[in-house]
């Protein structure tokens, strides 16, 4: 699906009990691969620095059910500094357009000592409007969410099948290259996180396996739960 020039995906999301996620993942394992990006069986972790404006707009909008939206942060692997990107994921109900640029060690310290004008002497349009709506809407870094992430692939349907497990966010710093940063889970029970994104339509063997979750479809945000849950903390 097009939304302008963006392409669109969508995603779907539910909560799901350790139980589910071990008869899902067994069968997923025999028709799809799991992401080459696994450093094990249990998947990759995934560290993730969310921005918000002075309004926080992005969380309001996300608990009002905004139907255009979107949201910038900053997304490290395995708390390497190897791959930093800096993504904005844009929502168009329950359609999704996820964009990226790459940065370096020493650009993700500039962007947080609010130092952002190198932004414009590069050429992804992506940063220009970050760096614009960091000027124009003083965003600042808002909270980080950790967790890892077991993902299974499907070349038709262009489709990929994630658990995200051990939701955590911080509670001391926003540095995510912090070695002393500590977190908490957000997550009180015993589940975690699916999503399944597709491109223009979801396979009959994907969809067969996801029939008995069809009622249950969450309109779940990391951003929004650890947001909450680090208010408990101190104020961010």
């Amino acid at each position: 699906m097009q939304f302008g020039n963006k392409k669109l995906r969508n995603e779907w999301k539910y909560y799901i009990r350790f139980y589910d996620y071990l008869a899902l993942k067994s069968r997923l394992r025999l028709i799809t691969q799991l992401d080459p990006n696994s450093t094990d069986s249990e998947g990759y972790q995934i560290r993730s620095l969310y921005f918000d404006d002075t309004y926080d707009t992005s969380l309001y909008e996300k608990n009002y059910g905004v139907y255009k939206r979107k949201k910038y942060r900053i997304r490290i692997y395995n708390h390497s500094d190897d791959v930093i990107k800096l993504e904005r994921k844009s929502k168009y109900d329950g359609y999704i357009c996820k964009e990226a640029a790459s940065l370096s060690r020493a650009e993700y310290e500039s962007i947080m000592a609010g130092e952002t004008d190198f932004l414009l002497a590069r050429k992804e349009s992506l940063l220009h409007d970050f760096y614009l709506d960091s000027k124009n809407h003083l965003f600042q870094p808002r909270v980080v969410t950790d967790y890892i992430r077991e993902a299974y692939l499907m070349e038709i349907g262009n489709v990929r099948v994630t658990f995200d497990k051990q939701l955590m966010t911080n509670v001391n710093t926003l540095d995510i290259f912090d070695p002393n940063m500590k977190t908490v889970n957000v997550i009180h029970e015993p589940k975690m996180i699916m999503e399944v994104k597709f491109d223009n339509f979801l396979p009959t063997n994907i969809r067969s396996l996801l029939r008995y979750f069809s009622s249950q479809r969450s309109a779940i945000s990391k951003y929004l739960i650890c947001r909450e849950e680090s208010k408990a903390y101190y104020k961010l």
